[in-house]
């Protein structure tokens, strides 16, 4: 499936069902990992992994992703998306994207799956400040704080289209999973 030029995907379809999935926020230095538990109801972070200045299949970044995918024994990885409040893309969409393409066919049959992550950084950043982490100390940690919030949009998009799907729609988390 060609991202380049379509929008983000939804979750449920092709959904592969219980298991791990891996959050990714692809920076254009860091990348912020996150994980789910195995019934996908909960995000949280894993590590933050340096971007490579190589670019073939067997770069650092994307090994250690792999590596972190067959740790972890997730079935589905979800890459954040980046765009504008728009839905246009710009430059760090086109990072995500080849990204995600690399990731692919290293992880393969492991599907890779691009969410809109309008605003998880922000959010992110906000959220840490707010819980008294400062600007300096909130480095290490953002990219992973984004990939929580990519992930966890994922799992409770997933959760509301399950349930729904489950139970003709009675059923539904409500916003923010709580």
């Amino acid at each position: 499936m060609d991202h380049a030029e379509q929008g983000p995907d939804r979750p449920g379809v092709d959904d592969p069902g219980r298991g791990r999935r891996i959050g990714i926020d692809v920076g254009s230095v860091r990348i912020g990992v996150a994980s789910s538990d195995p019934d996908g109801i909960l995000a949280t972070p894993v590590e933050t992994v340096p971007r490579s200045k190589e670019r073939g299949p067997d770069a650092p970044d994307i090994r250690r992703i792999a590596d972190i995918v067959e740790e972890y024994e997730a079935v589905e990885v979800i890459v954040g998306l980046p765009q504008t409040l728009r839905g246009e893309r710009g430059k760090a969409a086109s990072i995500a994207t080849v990204f995600a393409k690399r990731l692919r066919r290293k992880v393969d049959p492991i599907p890779v799956r691009m969410a809109d992550e309008r605003l998880t950084t922000v959010t992110a950043a906000r959220a840490l400040r707010e819980s008294g982490v400062s600007a300096r100390g909130q480095r290490p940690v953002i990219d992973q704080a984004a990939a929580v919030a990519i992930l966890q949009g994922w799992l409770d998009e997933r959760s509301r289209s399950v349930n729904a799907g489950d139970s003709g729609g009675d059923v539904q988390l409500p916003e923010g999973g709580q």
